[in-house]
């Protein structure tokens, strides 16, 4: 062959083999020269032949002359050589690529050049810094600006504070009232240092120091404002003036508390500390009406501020801190728990730490702060300004109900511009004071009779069945003489007007069936009617469901007594059926059907009609069924309204809606309930219609109008009531005596035995007196009308047997009382004169208790604790009134 086509020998380094050892492979089990270092002309081929570079660009690289020199290349970098990719970076043959670097800078390197994953996205400390910093340069300037442009407001300006305006439930106006300030201004040098330690001391024991603003306590109120809790706390002695006397916005909002910081801090730089001081003590509500410490200082000690001593300033820097919470005299109309038992050892307590902290900080010496370790001589208070009459009492009641049931404060309250439209009705208030007036005028008489007619009062309120809303109260002569509302909590029990709610819990759950095992006898009811018959026999022992005797914790037996020792039914056993028993109020009759059905049927009833949790008192006793509880005239008038709005429960109120400047911001609701069936509570007013017809109830007949209504009368004599309504009202009218002078903090039902010349007072007396004249004008111009049929309803239980031509001796033994007690009787209880009403514990001459409702005895010493020592009602004495447990008559 020509040598021109011959094939010439292929070099170890070149072609396909070249190729192969460039890549990545198993060892050949021999050490390969560096690329260049073997001598082989491959190692230095030109461009066109078949070496490396023959499938890339020509080699560059020149040819090492020995393996010292190509070691040496490597070292310099060079390595080993690879083969050119042909398709360029990213092409076949390649691996995945990295991004380049970017073309240029950027301002913010974000997401990051030149990291990869989780790195990428991470910020840098540069650009953390850069970015808080910048935050902080934007609030600083924001806050230079707010600094700059915000005004301090004039003080004489944002003091004025705005009227309410309080209109009847027509729409005509009541009063305008609620805004003044009741505030006399006094200079610094006339305020106490010791005040003005008290204070800063409890308060803000930097003030003398600071700016006028305390971060700390601004971060805590921003974010409780900001997450919705709190927005009280974090505020200086500095912050609190000017919120006081510069600011008109009071509203508790992020920019007016930003608005509050600026020109606090203003305020702290340009207005002296001795001013604060000055501005903030005369600002500040201490309660009961009282603005700035001249006005407080009379209110609660009937002194100048300058005569103050550190006792009396520590105290009245507690009142700062809320003086509904803190005010010894208590504000229940206001708050149910401000009661003054616990007012008292809040302010005592709050008190004693002021003192120490003025000791701690060196504002008071420890032999000085010891002589004041308990609460000052406080005064109870003298209203000076105060509405007079009875708008006094309608204008607190309306505020009372705001402040409990509303979002409305006392302090928006105080601080006036609100309209508020009332459900007084301006004739029915002024026909309850009038009837009550006429009472009084006719037959009260203290100057005659001093012992029996002083400190005689009247309470009553009136309310709307269908709707709950309160269309009158009489609280009292005058509200600025008299300044307890007796159409609210008083105290005063209710005696047997309590039945109602009994008969109501028989006819819906039942009387428990007495044979049986007495657990499963819980559930084995049976429902009453009205025809049901229970004993009308005085001194009556009182017995559990399954025929035992009654006893007390002290295992004395029960004996209850009726009104005049009097037993009513028919023998033997003086049965009598409830509709009697109702009529002419028998004690024994309710008390033994309220142990068969059960105290806490009885008492889920009561609360079910409207009656509250706090006014049940002796619940476990069985005199609770005759009315030993003290629901006021409101609640009592409310929880009769059930029955006349057949079944249907709506609580008392007082107010149907608020506006201001921006609008309505509270519209009254109604909330009805079903308290009972319609069959049960038409039955319980047919029941309480006899009572008015045949009764004890006949004075309050109104011509040509059904009426339904109960009379009652505690033991001792101590209150009175009468409690009735038509389909239209209902309406509850309380007497009773009760020293509650200004200077006598221990407030004492006293015994109307000879009040107004009657030898006793009974809720068919004056209380059913005083109702009919007031209903009568009350319902003038109203259409009668009728109560819904009554349903049948319950089973007869205790049934009359059939009578038999003569009874034998035994029954006529058993049926006759004997004049002598029953051997477990004489230890206890002698045999009583038919006027007095003794019973097991004793007689009116003793002081001992019995089961008497209706005036039996005297209130002394008790061989058992009285209700308030056993349930904890109250933790006062004012529940002697009706005889310890033992309820009331008719």
């Amino acid at each position: 062959m020509s040598e021109h086509r011959r094939k010439p020998p292929q070099s170890q380094e070149g072609g396909r083999a070249a190729a192969r050892r460039g890549q990545p492979g198993p060892s050949s089990g021999r050490r390969a020269a560096p690329r260049g270092a073997t001598g082989s002309p491959a190692d230095s081929q030109g461009p066109g032949s078949h070496g490396s570079g023959s499938y890339g660009a020509p080699a560059e690289e020149r040819p090492y002359g020995s393996r010292a020199e190509a070691r040496r290349a490597a070292q310099r970098g060079g390595g080993r050589r690879r083969t050119a990719d042909p398709a360029g970076p990213g092409g076949p043959g390649r691996g995945r690529q990295r991004p380049g670097p970017p073309s240029g800078r950027r301002f913010i390197d974000y997401p990051r050049a030149g990291k990869y994953g989780a790195a990428r996205w991470l910020p840098s400390w540069k650009l953390v810094t850069g970015l808080f910093l910048g935050l902080i340069g934007g609030l600083v300037a924001v806050a230079g600006i707010g600094y700059a442009l915000v005004a301090v407001p004039n003080v004489a300006q944002a003091a004025q504070a705005q009227n309410n305006v309080y209109f009847w439930n027509d729409g005509t106006e009541m009063v305008s009232t609620g805004g003044e300030a009741n505030r006399q201004i006094v200079n610094l040098s006339k305020i106490p240092k010791a005040m003005q330690y008290a204070v800063v001391s409890q308060e803000n024991k930097t003030f003398y120091s600071d700016s006028g603003v305390d971060p700390n306590g601004i971060a805590r109120a921003v974010f409780n404002m900001a997450t919705g809790g709190q927005t009280q706390g974090g505020s200086t002695i500095t912050q609190q003036y000017v919120k006081n006397a510069r600011l008109d916005d009071q509203s508790q909002t992020l920019t007016r508390k930003f608005k509050e910081i600026f020109i606090s801090i203003k305020v702290g730089a340009t207005v002296p500390k001795d001013k604060i001081m000055e501005g903030y003590l005369n600002s500040a509500y201490y309660g009961r009406g009282a603005y700035g410490i001249q006005a407080a200082a009379r209110a609660y000690f009937y002194k100048d501020a300058s005569k103050l001593n550190p006792g009396e300033c520590a105290f009245l820097a507690a009142t700062l801190k809320g003086a509904t919470y803190y005010d010894p005299a208590g504000s229940t109309s206001l708050d149910p728990t401000a009661t003054p038992q616990a007012n008292r050892a809040r302010a005592l307590s709050q008190m004693q730490d002021t003192l120490d902290k003025m000791v701690k900080y060196g504002h008071l010496s420890a032999a000085e702060r010891a002589h004041y370790t308990t609460l000052p001589d406080w005064k109870n208070p003298r209203p000076s300004g105060r509405l007079g009459g009875q708008i006094g009492y309608l204008v607190d009641l309306a505020k009372a109900y705001l402040i409990n049931n509303t979002n409305i404060t006392a302090d928006d309250l105080t601080r006036g511009g609100y309209r508020i439209t009332t459900t007084f009705d301006k004739h029915k208030v002024a026909a309850l004071e009038k009837a009550v007036e006429n009472v009084r005028k006719n037959n009260i008489k203290p100057g005659l009779r001093p012992k029996t007619d002083k400190f005689v009062q009247f309470g009553g309120a009136s309310v709307d069945p269908k709707s709950g809303a309160i269309k009158a109260i009489y609280g009292g002569e005058d509200a600025t003489k008299h300044f307890t509302d007796n159409a609210d909590a008083t105290g005063a029990q209710v005696g047997s007007t309590f039945k109602p709610f009994v008969l109501a819990a028989a006819m819906r759950d039942g009387v428990r069936d007495p044979h049986g095992d007495p657990v499963q006898a819980q559930d084995e009811r049976t429902q009453v009617s009205p025809k049901s018959r229970f004993s009308g026999m005085n001194k009556l022992k009182v017995k559990d469901y399954d025929g035992s005797v009654w006893k007390n914790e002290k295992g004395e037996e029960w004996l209850q007594t009726n009104d005049g020792g009097e037993s009513y039914g028919t023998a033997p056993g003086y049965m009598i059926d409830l509709r009697e028993a109702m009529r002419e109020s028998v004690n024994s009759a309710f008390v033994q059907l309220g142990m068969d059905v059960g105290l806490d049927k009885v008492k889920q009833a009561a609360l079910d009609a409207g009656l509250k949790q706090n006014s049940l008192a002796g619940t476990s006793y069985p005199s609770f069924s005759i009315g030993i509880s003290d629901p006021s005239a409101i609640r009592m008038a409310g929880a009769y309204s059930t029955f006349a709005a057949s079944g249907q429960q709506n609580d008392p109120f007082s107010v149907t809606k608020v506006e201001n400047k921006d609008g309505t911001v509270y519209q009254h609701k109604s909330q009805t309930k079903q308290g009972f069936t319609s069959k049960v509570a038409d039955n319980v007013t047919d029941v309480l219609r006899t009572v008015v017809e045949k009764g004890t109830g006949t004075a309050a007949k109104l011509p040509g109008r059904q009426v339904a209504g109960k009379t009652g009368t505690t033991d001792g004599n101590k209150s009175a009531w009468f409690v009735g309504y038509t389909p239209q009202l209902s309406t509850a009218i309380s007497m009773f005596r009760m020293d509650d002078d200004a200077a006598n903090k221990a407030r004492t039902f006293l015994e109307m035995y000879g009040t107004g010349g009657q030898e006793k007072i009974h809720g068919a007396s004056f209380p059913a007196e005083i109702w009919h004249d007031y209903m009568y004008q009350a319902l003038q111009g109203q259409p009668a009308e009728a109560f819904p049929p009554p349903q049948p309803i319950g089973e007869v239980v205790n049934a009359a047997p059939t009578p038999t031509p003569s009874p034998t001796p035994t029954q006529t033994q058993t049926a006759s009382p004997t004049p002598t007690p029953t051997p477990s009787d004489t230890a206890t209880s002698p045999s009583p004169q038919p006027t007095d009403t003794c019973g097991f514990f004793g007689c009116p001459n003793t002081g001992g208790q019995n089961g008497n409702g209706n005036g039996g005895t005297g209130g002394g010493p008790t061989p058992t604790p009285t209700i308030t020592e056993t349930t904890g009602n109250g933790g006062t004495t004012r529940g002697n009134g009706n005889g310890g447990f033992f309820g009331g008559g008719g």
